[in-house]
């Protein structure tokens, strides 16, 4: 009886070098999988965030009749509540804006920004840069 009890005490070494060897495989199937979720997460941000200050800039431009200076007259004047961290760069100022002077009367044009994009310099999944986007 007692030699009974000894052999069934534990797992073996074997057995636990098998699951070890089981939960590597996951991991190693999984890993990709998570890159690539948390990737179309962050172009999802950026899609978003890209849409929303669009729209702000947008909005400030009609009712200005001049478009913003920068990103900061946004915040400052109510049209958004602070400036979105870029999800590709984890960065508030890598934001790329685009100015031209866009007229609004016959007699004055006012020069102000006009578009946004990322900062990134990598590639989407669709395969366009995000600067693009």
């Amino acid at each position: 009886m007692s030699s009974r009890r000894k052999q069934s005490a534990g797992f073996t070494l074997i057995e636990l070098m098998i699951v070890m060897a089981i939960i590597g495989i996951l991991i190693t199937l999984a890993i990709p999988s998570f890159v690539g979720a948390i990737k179309h997460a962050r172009e999802a941000a950026l899609k978003e965030d890209l849409q929303t200050l669009r729209t702000a800039i947008d909005t400030y431009t009609m009712d200005k009749q001049k478009g913003p200076q920068s990103l900061d007259d946004l915040v400052q004047n109510g049209y958004i509540r602070a400036i979105p961290e870029d999800p590709m760069t984890r960065q508030k100022d890598t934001w790329v804006t685009d100015s031209t002077e866009a007229m609004y009367s016959l007699d004055e044009t006012e020069p102000g920004i006009t578009d946004i994009h990322s900062g990134s310099t990598e590639t989407g999944s669709d395969g366009q840069p995000y600067s693009s986007w």
